[in-house]
């Protein structure tokens, strides 16, 4: 009997949706905040602000807006029509070029690693928030936790003076016994960390040695994860229909404590330190002549935009047919670089602040990543009037940051799911979500023990880089070069209407010259200046390094594997086969039949694919 669902409604559908079987956003507002979500996270928040610093300051935003003309704005434009065109998620859009249906299954089995570690950066935000519930926050002062290496201010420890008219070398001890003064630029300070690193180390993470010393499950930090695995669970129980809604609120309230953040930064003395550090006087426009400045704005655009992870391929295909998906790609991707600009003020005129407190220069005080979200700011935070409210809202901002980008991912696995399995999708939404939320959290636990940090580390280091990478590459060569970028636009036409060549002028350059090539510069250089792992001054084993190599192998492994099914189960010789799995499936075009027109007449009816579908190795290369 034929698998017909034409009278049923689907895991995500309700009544008024244009496609009955898969469901579209309740409105657009759902779609356009949740990929807003998606793109804004908290690379937004700890990684952008500090490259801007580092690369010239305010001469960064150059390179930084050329990548996201030529190498960010083209793959989500084309990511956000193939999913809308299709209706379909990231495994089975590759119905479009069956010989590359590997590279959707790379961008899904890379959203799983990458969502496991991500929610355990929500778990410390969580933990940080729940601890902010005091008067006086944990990790102001050095409190029993600490050892004889913590201190709020720096340690002299030896310097030159004048003694009688000569100048001698001798600790500060005997300096301020004898009533000398140190003379400027030669004082040496004692290694001390800050309340907050200790904090973060000791009490936090209970950071053991290394990977080598897993050490126990950090029972609090475990507990955190299992609460933001539940609230996922929760947002997500219906589907789009739910999550679409929740986003209203965790997509927003972000910027309002943004702006709040940047109205008390700026009102604090040392704060124009800060923002000149940031993006002031001090820019460097001479930077722009370094290829590590272009590297930099590169690799961050494609990062921060979440492409070729398949996230935006899964919420783009719940849209309905005639959506503009153009207007959508510009204004998603210009607030999502805004918002890193935005971002940056807030958080350089606190610290900028804190270096005046600390009687350092901002440089000292300046970094990124985990040590800029769990070190740096909140050290900076815990030195202002009423800390707790200051560290609340930072936090519960991060926590909203996170859970958006975690919405989405979320759904990707799950529309994969749905396109593979869509009867029992229909039936069992509510069970497979959770079922999937309880899976990631049991395999996120060893992230959350005395080790868990460096695992988190290695995931990103690996997973979240070159395969990216490999996926978007072969993405864009495979849709230009073999589909044919002049047929994807006129896919693309069907649904916006048609434009003229000028319109498609910039976007013919970059898909077919200028994106390819950025990418493969990107990928080249990260190759070729790789480095083995470390966490601060940790060093990863050599059998950690493998790990990481046989994580990004097992990804990417599945291009070639998918591709050599394809070509055995196809029929004729060896060319044959090759060209047949070149071309789209019978399946493939727009999901329904009033779409499809003259140029897809022919398509098969989705009902009765598995009658004309290309056999297989399993169901996950559907």
């Amino acid at each position: 009997k034929d698998f017909d669902l034409s009278n049923e409604k689907g895991a995500h559908a309700s009544d008024g949706d244009e496609n009955s079987e898969r469901g579209n956003w309740s409105n657009k507002a759902d779609y356009l905040l949740s990929m807003v979500g998606y793109a804004v996270g908290l690379g937004n928040v700890w990684r952008f602000p500090y490259l801007t610093y580092q690369n010239g300051g305010g001469a960064f935003l150059i390179p930084y807006t050329l990548m996201l003309a030529l190498a960010g704005l083209p793959l989500f434009f084309m990511e956000c029509s193939l999913g809308q065109f299709a209706s379909l998620g990231p495994i089975s859009v590759w119905r479009i070029l069956p010989l590359f249906q590997g590279v959707g299954v790379t961008m899904v089995i890379i959203s799983t690693f990458v969502t496991i570690y991500y929610n355990v950066i929500i778990a410390y935000a969580l933990y940080y928030l729940f601890a902010s519930f005091q008067k006086v926050l944990p990790w102001s002062e050095c409190f029993s936790w600490a050892d004889e290496f913590c201190s709020k201010t720096r340690l002299v420890s030896d310097c030159n003076a004048t003694l009688d008219g000569e100048i001698i070398h001798a600790n500060y001890s005997y300096i301020t016994s004898n009533n000398l003064t140190c003379i400027n630029g030669t004082m040496k300070y004692k290694p001390v960390q800050f309340p907050s690193e200790q904090y973060w180390n000791k009490v936090a993470l209970q950071r053991s040695s290394g990977l080598d010393e897993t050490g126990n499950i950090v029972w609090y930090l475990a507990l955190c994860l299992l609460l933001s695995w539940m609230i996922i669970g929760a947002a997500l129980f219906k589907g789009i229909k739910s999550s679409g809604k929740v986003v209203y609120f965790t997509a927003l309230f972000p910027y309002v404590i943004l702006l709040i953040l940047l109205v008390r930064g700026a009102t604090l003395e040392g704060a124009l330190d800060g923002i000149e550090y940031y993006i002031g006087k001090q820019s460097n426009i001479t930077k722009l002549m370094e290829a590590e400045v272009w590297k930099d704005a590169a690799t961050q655009i494609f990062y921060s935009l979440s492409v070729a992870w398949g996230g935006l391929v899964a919420l783009s295909s719940y849209n309905k047919f005639h959506n503009n998906c153009y207007s959508d790609a510009i204004m998603v991707c210009v607030t999502n670089c805004l918002t890193s600009v935005f971002a940056g003020f807030a958080i350089f005129s606190i610290l900028g602040h804190m270096a005046f407190v600390s009687e350092r220069p901002v440089s000292e005080v300046v970094d990124s990543g985990f040590d800029l979200a769990f070190v740096a700011y909140p050290e900076a935070l815990s030195k202002l009037p009423v800390s707790p409210l200051w560290s609340f809202l930072f936090f519960f901002m991060l926590l909203l940051l996170g859970l958006d980008s975690q919405f989405a991912t979320i759904e990707t696995l799950t529309t994969t799911i749905q396109d593979i399995y869509p009867k029992v999708m229909k039936k069992l939404r509510i069970p497979v979500t959770l079922g999937l939320c309880t899976l990631l959290f049991f395999l996120g636990l060893v992230c959350v023990t005395q080790a868990g940090i460096y695992w988190v580390n290695l995931i990103d280091h690996f997973c979240a880089g070159w395969g990216i990478l490999i996926a978007a590459v072969l993405e864009i060569i495979g849709i230009v070069y073999i589909y044919g970028g002049n047929r994807f636009i006129e896919d693309i036409e069907m649904m916006i209407g048609k434009k003229s060549c000028l319109f498609w002028l910039w976007w013919r350059l970059c898909w077919f010259f200028v994106t390819p090539a950025l990418l493969m510069a990107i990928l080249v250089w990260s190759l070729v200046t790789f480095s083995p792992p470390s966490y601060g001054s940790v060093p990863y084993p050599t059998w950690g390094t493998a790990v990481g190599w046989c994580m990004i192998i097992f990804c990417v492994i599945w291009i070639p594997i998918v591709a050599v099914v394809k070509i055995v189960k196809a029929e004729g010789n060896l060319c044959q086969r090759i060209v047949s799995c070149c071309r789209p499936a019978a399946n493939w075009g727009p999901y329904l039949a009033c779409h499809r027109g003259e140029r897809y007449s022919h398509v098969v009816d989705p009902k009765k694919e598995k009658e004309h579908e290309i056999p297989t190795v399993s169901a996950f290369v559907y």
